[in-house]
């Protein structure tokens, strides 16, 4: 089969419930509306974690937060995305997967409003509860995907990645004009991504009352936690993705402490997260040409370590070179992260198991790498040792990318119950 061909047609299927394939799809009446409301849900997906950062010594500041309290801060998201993704298979077969997201997409709105309107309290609480919407959501929007644009899964797909870029872009760039905007108030810059999740609730409601109508079939996949080759893949997204989550959350940080201001330590964020849509795209197709996806991995860490030091170290005067240099070398390795766990797998229930394995446990380390970055910077009182973090995290991605981008698989297989 060609790697294209089954690249689009597994994607789909690498954050579904790892249990239950859906079979039987049924007719959607109008395709337009779930189409609009898929888009809207998914540009809400990033804000809640890109909003903050260009904030953060802002809020820090206002609130009296420590540099290890923020680093908790930028931490505490991220280690939602990973503990609450495996509830959503439970709930999507107790509730339906559309009521479950309309459901959610409520409580990300109620943690926006916890975070940005009640003080330091609410500032955590509020941020663990976005966390885990986001994580739930975002495991099952692909799966609704899979059985409403089966023939299109492809094309949803790269709609589907593009609305989440541009959701992360969006916030990253405009959080700080809309809180100058409104008289200095860090709380309504944050809180003003209220409105995009009741927009997207609001179009998203007619699909709660659409019939599952499907037939399910149990698999069991057994000795994926034994495998080598699974725990590669799993250790190169976690690492790709802590680098990732350092830059969402601290990047705006060490570029204000450069001396950029707020507004325009944002719009470098931004700008390098759109970066993201180009190289997000082309970088698994190409390795997919190659024998083996080894060079491409070496490739975008390569390119991600040198847009991450250039940020740091370089002089300011080519500061947007190194971050679109940056975005490149991002969207790279996250995509083939994604790209890894189909090509790994044998079928698709074990790209369901591996890919289950892969963000829990993966998402759950990325969490350590901005927790890490506040201790080191409260503890140097600066942001140059932040680089040994920088370095130790990309030669470990190569690592582990090394022996995950084999032409192999995971030496488990799928049967069912």
């Amino acid at each position: 089969m060609n790697p294209e061909t089954k690249l689009e047609e597994l994607l789909i299927d690498a954050e579904a419930d790892d249990e239950v394939v859906q079979h039987t799809p049924p007719a959607v009446s109008r395709p337009w509306l779930l189409l609009l409301g898929l888009i809207l849900v998914a540009l809400n997906l990033r804000p809640a974690l890109s909003s903050m950062s260009p904030l953060l010594s802002e809020v820090s500041n206002s609130l009296g937060l420590s540099a290890a309290k923020a680093g908790l801060l930028t931490t505490l998201p991220v280690l939602c995305l990973g503990l609450f993704a495996p509830t959503a298979p439970i709930l999507a077969r107790r509730f339906g997967a559309e009521r479950v997201v309309l459901g959610i997409l409520l409580t990300l709105a109620a943690g926006i409003v916890l975070r940005s309107s009640f003080g330091e309290v609410g500032l955590f609480a509020g941020s663990l509860l976005a966390g885990a919407s986001i994580g739930i959501i975002g495991v099952l929007l692909p799966g609704i995907v899979k059985r409403d644009f089966a023939r299109q899964a492809g094309t949803m797909t790269g709609v589907y990645t593009m609305a989440l870029c541009l959701g992360a872009a969006l916030a990253a760039g405009a959080t700080v004009p809309l809180s100058r905007y409104f008289g200095d108030s860090w709380s309504i810059g944050l809180g003003f991504w209220i409105v995009p999740a009741l927009v997207a609730a609001l179009f998203w409601l007619p699909q709660v009352g659409q019939k599952q109508g499907a037939h399910q079939v149990a698999y069991r996949v057994k000795g994926l936690l034994r495998d080598r080759l699974a725990w590669q893949v799993t250790l190169y997204m976690g690492l790709q993705s802590s680098l990732a989550y350092i830059v969402f959350g601290w990047m705006p940080s060490i570029l204000i402490g450069r001396g950029l201001s707020a507004t325009e330590a944002g719009l470098v964020l931004s700008g390098s997260i759109i970066v993201q849509l180009a190289s997000s795209l082309v970088a698994p197709w190409l390795a997919t040409r190659g024998k083996d996806q080894r060079l491409a991995i070496v490739v975008v860490m390569v390119l991600t370590l040198g847009g991450l030091f250039g940020c740091l170290y370089a002089p300011l005067d080519g500061l947007w070179g190194w971050a679109i240099l940056l975005g490149l070398g991002q969207g790279g390795t996250f995509s083939l992260a994604l790209t890894l766990i189909v090509l790994r797998s044998r079928d698709s229930h074990v790209a369901a198991n591996l890919s289950s394995m892969a963000q829990g446990i993966g998402y759950t380390l990325a969490s350590m790498g901005p927790f890490a970055v506040g201790l080191v910077h409260d503890w140097s009182g600066g942001w140059a040792a932040v680089g040994w973090i920088f370095a130790v995290l990309g030669v470990g991605a190569i690592v582990a990318g090394l022996g995950a981008g084999r032409a192999m698989y995971v030496d488990v297989r799928s049967e069912k119950v």
